[in-house]
């Protein structure tokens, strides 16, 4: 998917896609978890693979990651509702959020997660979806 600078941001801040996401996207880093946690959704949106991989915490980041979708299988990303963000470190933060999908012709659904993220040299990375 291709979306223009002065685009609504898919994360769903009240800004354009260039002064929220996109400079993430483009190499700046996030100022905190929840920043990074948005301009991951989104990624996924957009299908930018290298950005997930290289905000992925080194120690959990999977070696390789497809988002193809299986024929008339299309995910179709609804959006984003921030519940929680909160520092639990210095250098540690979580996020709870729910991300709305549909796949293909299906109805739309709800995923909740708890994530965690860790600050290394500055940057925020995600480590994973707490248990």
């Amino acid at each position: 998917m291709q979306i223009s600078p002065t685009s609504p941001c898919p994360c769903g801040r009240n800004q354009t896609y260039a002064a929220c996401c996109g400079r993430y996207h483009a190499g700046q880093a996030a100022a905190d978890a929840e920043s990074l946690m948005r301009s991951r959704y989104s990624a996924y949106v957009l299908k930018d693979i290298a950005y997930l991989l290289a905000s992925w915490h080194p120690d959990t980041r999977p070696a390789t990651l497809s988002l193809e979708d299986a024929p008339g299988q299309r995910t179709q990303w609804l959006g984003l509702s921030v519940q929680r963000h909160a520092a639990t470190g210095e250098d540690t933060a979580e996020v709870v959020f729910t991300a709305r999908y549909r796949v293909g012709g299906g109805s739309a659904v709800k995923m909740v997660e708890h994530s965690r993220f860790q600050r290394i040299d500055g940057r925020w990375y995600y480590l994973d979806a707490a248990g």
